[in-house]
This record gives C-alpha cells, structure tokens and sequence, in this order.
C-alpha cells in the first residue's frame, strides 16, 4: 500500500506546474519578466494590451539579439499612444502585430521556449510595476505553454502587421 500511494505522489509531482507569484506595486514583476526573457533561449510569444515598459522592451530586443525568435502582438490603441515601446520593437527589427479584431486585445502573456508562461493582470508597463495593484504568474508546465501558444498563433492569423507611427 505504502509503494502505490508513493508512485501516485510520484505522478501527481511530476505533472504538477511549478509556479511562481509577483504582486505589484514594487512586486518584483518587471524583474521577474526580465529574468525570464533573458533566460529565453529559442522563442518569446508576447501577446500585450499595454507595453511602455523599457526594461522589458529591452529585453526582448537583447533576446532577439541572441538569436532567439521574438514575436509581438499589440493591441489596436498602442498604435496612438505616445509613450509606447512598440517603435522600439519595430525599429529593432521584432517582428509586431497589432490586433485590431477586438474591442480590446486584453491579453498581457508570454510564452519563453514552449515550457515557461508569463501571466496575469501585470501590463507591461512602468505604471503597473510602481503604481498599479496587479499579478504575475511565471508557469513553467510545457502542456499548458502548448495552449497558450495555440490560442497566440490565432491572434495572430488576424493580425496586421504593425508599420510605425
């Protein structure tokens, strides 16, 4: 009895997703996207409503440097707004969409090398580090990031590409 309720922890351990949690403000959220972009090694899926945060443009910019393939979805307003790090990308060579099919693009995810989900209500933006109450999950779970992913490439099938200001 004692072996078969072992093998079930077993089990159980080695499905469960290992998570962490970042509260801001002054939580510790932009350090944690940070950490985990500069950790990327072949892929960053970011799907954004709001992306003003240098720190992590920075990031993904330096993690397309390393050759790691580096994707953005936007929503439709980060086309007018001034302060936007959307140029940034795009004059960095990161390819960027804008997704212009819903009313609001409220998605704040990213998924790092198909294993590591980045999530919550944390946008990427100065104001939600310093000022604002929000989350962030870091997920590491390859099944779940295999969804996440899918549910990224069908924003991105009604995406256009994002030309500039």
């Amino acid at each position: 009895m004692k072996n078969i309720i072992f093998v079930l922890l077993l089990v159980v351990s080695a499905h469960a997703a290992d998570i962490q949690v970042f509260f801001s403000p002054k939580g510790g959220c932009t350090e944690a996207v940070v950490e985990n972009l500069n950790k990327a090694t072949n892929s960053v899926l970011v799907q954004a409503y709001s992306f003003t945060s240098a720190p992590i443009a920075k990031a993904l910019v330096d993690a397309q440097k390393r050759g790691v393939k580096v994707q953005v979805i936007l929503d439709k307003s980060q086309r007018k707004e001034h302060y936007t790090e959307a140029d940034f990308l795009l004059h960095a060579d990161v390819p960027t969409y804008i997704d212009a099919k819903h009313t609001i693009a409220h998605n704040k995810i990213m998924v790092i090398d198909s294993h590591t989900i980045l999530t919550g209500s944390f946008n990427f933006t100065k104001a939600a580090e310093e000022n604002n109450a929000e989350n962030l999950l870091v997920i590491e779970d390859v099944a779940l990031a295999k969804k996440y992913t899918e549910n990224w490439q069908k924003h991105l099938a009604h995406s256009d590409k994002y030309a500039g200001k």
